[in-house]
């Protein structure tokens, strides 16, 4: 809704401003410190990275199943053209830093010959090392799935089967990584003797600890990343980047998916949450099926990156090995719109005003350097924006410096004709609650104004990256 009066006489103002300055005395001096848990070097960079690439691919994309009974005959994998290559041009276009691929799904099926399957391609058709070839070639990130669900191998459902799986993820790791991420899927059904195993998740973590201990690994509870509870594209609000994970295992006795979504407040754990959503209905091809359109991708970039996520779009590649031309012509237009919308910040050459910590002025919030960020001196913090002039504008982008924690429990935003402050609030709502890495806020209409004064409330003091103001409708 558009703004409501607020009442802020002279003197209410004057005693704000009078505690602002006695509490910069008290702490200006001080550097910030880490407040809770935070992520690892591994974890942040994987965060920046913002959007990559999923590829389901195996039997299930010639069958037409999404998930295999492990009784396929290995014949019918048989892609007629393979390219990775052209995977890794396709997702370097459209913006993605890294690819993960379904190097075994629950069927068992390996993309690369295997010792310890029969379920496997043949020497010449080694689908996982022409994968990692062509990211290296490309100068892109490349990630693994591997699901310890196997529908083939006649162990599962006996403790020999976590030994094959240790032994499988050192035959991966060491023989074809290093890789970014290693993706767990907590799915644990039925093996081909109608038994359930019992995965030894201890054993699967820590395996991966020795063989890869800068991986992230994804699974429904982490550690290094976990699942947002949902396939649709979209975390929760608020969505915290904190998850308590005592007693949790990532497949029976996982947290509530609304509480992944959201994560829990000042939880003991730094597991951000990661978005996987398909570009197509199914997650493997389907000749019947067509991507989602650009408006579609869009409205997924603003609930998934732009609520503190990051976003794991698949895009299958056909029964060619190829991704398809329309898959990629909707790719190369959600770049190009996001391109559109995000290349022009409307705040650059304002002034901000706040105080600060030393070192740690108003003004860092205005640049584009990661590592910068003004340190507010209390849990409420107030930091006003004064533009070139008057500006339109429908969409916020706010940053928290997330190497120190993640602290802003609530931003509101007041809007200074300098007769007094009007606040504009979303609804009956506050602009966001949880803001982390990112941050999108989109208002119910464009604002033209020129001094914006935004209020941050935190469970510590807040530390913000970066304020960015867009106008989604300019051409």
């Amino acid at each position: 809704m558009f703004p409501s009066r607020r009442t802020a006489t002279a003197g209410a103002r004057r005693f704000r401003l009078l505690f602002y300055v006695f509490t910069a005395t008290l702490l200006g001096c001080s550097e910030p410190v880490d407040y809770g848990p935070v992520p690892t070097d591994a974890q942040l960079a994987w965060q920046r990275m913002e959007i990559n690439m999923f590829c389901h691919f195996g039997p299930n994309t010639f069958t037409g199943a999404e998930w295999g009974s492990g009784e396929e005959n290995e014949a019918v994998f048989a892609p007629s053209a393979l390219d990775c290559r052209q995977w890794v041009d396709i997702a370097k276009q459209a913006g993605m830093g890294g690819i993960i691929l379904t190097a075994k799904h629950h069927d068992g099926f390996c993309l690369w010959p295997s010792k310890y399957s029969t379920h496997t391609v043949d020497d010449s058709n080694d689908v996982l090392r022409q994968f990692v070839d062509a990211c290296r070639e490309g100068n892109i990130k490349a990630g693994v799935y591997i699901s310890p669900w196997d529908r083939n191998h006649p162990t599962y459902g006996t403790d020999v089967y976590n030994d094959v799986f240790v032994n499988t993820l050192h035959e991966v790791h060491a023989n074809y990584g290093p890789f970014f991420e290693q993706w767990f899927d907590g799915a644990c059904g039925e093996g081909p003797n109608g038994k359930k195993q019992h995965y030894d998740w201890p054993r699967f973590m820590q395996t991966m600890h020795d063989l890869n201990p800068h991986a992230v690994i994804f699974s429904d509870i982490g550690p290094g990343c976990r699942w947002v509870g949902n396939e649709q594209g979209h975390c929760g609000e608020p969505c915290w980047s904190t998850l308590n994970t005592e007693g949790a295992t990532p497949s029976d006795n996982k947290p509530d998916p609304s509480e992944l979504e959201t994560g829990h407040k000042g939880g003991a754990y730094w597991v951000p949450a990661e978005v996987d959503v398909s570009i197509r209905p199914g997650w493997f091809w389907h000749s019947n099926e067509h991507p989602k359109s650009v408006d579609q991708l869009m409205e997924i970039y603003y609930t998934s990156v732009g609520r503190n996520g990051l976003l794991l779009l698949n895009v299958p590649p056909d029964t060619n090995g190829r991704i398809p031309a329309e898959d990629s012509a909707v790719l190369m237009a959600f770049r190009a719109e996001r391109d559109r919308i995000f290349s022009h910040d409307l705040a650059q050459g304002a002034k901000a005003n706040a105080w600060h910590r030393r070192g740690h002025k108003a003004r860092n919030v205005l640049d584009t350097a990661y590592h910068t960020f003004w340190a507010a001196t209390g849990n409420s913090a107030e930091l006003t924006l004064t533009l070139d002039s008057i500006t339109e504008f429908d969409i916020i982008v706010i940053q928290e410096y997330i190497p120190l924690g993640q602290r802003i429990t609530s931003v509101n935003l007041l809007l200074d004709p300098d007769d007094g402050l009007y606040s504009y609030t979303l609804g009956d709502k506050p602009l966001c609650t949880t803001v982390g890495y990112k941050r999108i806020i989109r208002l119910d209409h464009p604002i033209r104004w020129q001094k914006l004064v935004f209020q941050f409330e935190g469970m510590a003091p807040p530390l913000i990256n970066r304020i960015a103001l867009y106008n989604s409708q300019a051409q």
